[in-house]
């Protein structure tokens, strides 16, 4: 089933979504086998006969429970080895907007998932396995549907089988239904945050490391009430027309009104590829707002900023936006008018603990570019680790297995183990422990659809000549918004984690 609001895949896209796996015993079956007009000859009784014995003679796997469920439910019988004995090669495709609208996130993102390998590469020799190894290769997805789905088939037919990405939900929902859904391929991703993919019809091979935006909208409807003082305020709700937009603008105004406040109207959605949003910025501005709420991606509001610039009456001193136009990396094409005086939220790893301490360690002080931080970061470390700790878990390479140990792996019971001790984490799963994976970015903890149940939030703001800096920090859980707030480090500003 497609969601509302969403086109489901055409021929096209879907057009080789089950392509033969290189190491699979048999070719896919064409119709039901029969081969048409074959009669009832001694032949055909015969090949029936072999291709019975041949399947008999094969490992049964489960195809996923009925109704197929949302990310991280279902998945069936589990497929796997002997973990304590298990040889295999893991291959972790990342998928990364190196191009295009997100494209600031998408190399430090590359570098984290590199990190990932080379701690998981230390874990295996410190714990001495021999037979196991792991690699990652990366594929730009251009921060385009199209290009991300064909970038994940890239990424399987180089033996990848397990993903991390996509990073803008409008990328991931259809890499999600046409490729790893259909090749039951486990797919992590580490910013996607559309609450549509909670509901997904996945089979249950779709995971992510950042919260909802349902959980954002909550948590920056509290920002905003703080910030103004109140929430007895008119706010003026806009966004990018995709399922990011749509899911943030929509879950904010469904917190915001559920605290008394007002809206200038319903919110306006404006197409991501339209050349100008002159008429778009005439509707924001309107009815003199006491704030704005603006959800949408650099290139994109380097467009509707000038837009909002031009039309007058427009105060960026007002305005609130949320991950997507978060960091000091923003495009110059962004006029400071449209910028200056912003504050916003964006997930974020915790101030206290050892591992978020521990990775921008590491981070910094790794030779590989960029030295920037940046958000999400440390959310594709913790989705390429899944990847790794699940196969070793599982003790196979095989997609399907790799999925039934997921929430095993990252999520209580269990020992509580981060990257710092990852060697002993490997010998406990080697011996049939279970063990509960403590991110670089907070406690993972992911629930019945494959989402965290609660995060980390940071609160930043824009000064003069577009100085970024980080104010605060939340946390927040579903249902509840805010739940605790703490004042930021000194040395917070840059969205450098502490």
């Amino acid at each position: 089933m497609f969601r509302p609001g969403l086109e489901p895949p055409g021929p096209a896209a879907l057009d080789g979504a089950l392509p033969a796996r290189e190491d699979s015993p048999l070719e896919p079956v064409q119709g039901n086998g029969e081969g048409g007009n074959v009669g009832r000859s001694l032949a055909w009784r015969i090949a029936a006969l072999a291709a019975a014995l041949v399947l008999l003679s094969l490992p049964t796997f489960g195809c996923g429970e009925e109704g197929g469920g949302g990310g991280g439910g279902g998945g069936g019988e589990e497929a796997g080895g002997n973990p304590a004995t298990a040889r295999f090669e893991l291959t972790v495709g990342d998928l990364l907007p190196l191009t295009g609208d997100l494209s600031p996130f998408g190399p430090p993102g590359r570098k984290a998932a590199e990190l990932a390998v080379e701690q998981a590469r230390d874990a295996l020799d410190e714990a001495k396995v021999d037979g196991v190894s792991v690699k990652v290769q990366h594929a730009d997805t251009q921060t385009n549907p199209q290009a991300a789905v064909s970038a994940a088939r890239r990424l399987l037919a180089g033996d990848a089988t397990c993903l991390a990405g996509a990073w803008a939900s409008a990328d991931t929902i259809p890499t999600a239904q046409s490729v790893a859904a259909p090749q039951q391929t486990p797919l992590i991703s580490p910013a996607s945050t559309s609450a549509q993919i909670t509901t997904l019809e996945d089979e249950g091979f779709v995971f992510r490391t950042a919260p909802s935006d349902n959980l954002q909208g909550e948590t920056l409807a509290d920002i905003v009430e703080q910030e103004l003082r109140g929430a007895n305020k008119t706010i003026s709700v806009a966004g990018r027309n995709d399922a990011y937009g749509q899911t943030l603008v929509n879950s904010f105004r469904r917190a915001w009104e559920a605290k008394g406040g007002r809206l200038t109207g319903g919110p306006v959605l404006y197409d991501p590829e339209q050349p100008n949003y002159n008429s778009e910025a005439e509707r924001i501005v309107a009815g003199d707002p006491d704030g704005y709420v603006i959800a949408d991606f650099p290139e994109t509001y380097s467009r509707m900023g000038a837009a909002l610039v031009r039309g007058g009456g427009f105060d960026a001193g007002n305005l609130f936006v949320t991950d997507g136009l978060a960091g000091e990396d923003l495009p110059e094409s962004i006029p400071g008018e449209a910028l200056e005086g912003a504050r916003g939220t964006r997930p974020a790893t915790p101030e206290e603990g050892d591992a978020p301490r521990a990775f921008d360690r590491l981070y910094s002080r790794s030779d590989l570019p960029p030295k920037v931080r940046q958000t999400f970061d440390a959310q594709n470390f913790d989705a390429t680790m899944l990847c790794f700790l699940a196969a070793v878990a599982a003790g196979s390479n095989q997609g399907q297995a790799i999925q039934g140990r997921m929430r095993d792996v990252s999520a209580p019971p269990g020992r509580a183990v981060s990257f710092e001790d990852l060697g002993d984490a490997l010998q406990a799963l080697r011996e049939g422990q279970d063990i509960d994976y403590q991110g670089a970015s907070g406690p993972i903890d992911l629930d019945g659809q494959g989402d965290p149940t609660a995060a980390t939030y940071e609160v930043f703001e824009y000064g003069a000549n577009r100085t970024f800096k980080v104010t605060r920090q939340v946390e927040a859980r579903q249902g509840q918004g805010v739940t605790e707030s703490s004042p930021s480090p000194a040395d917070g500003e840059g969205g450098e984690a502490p």
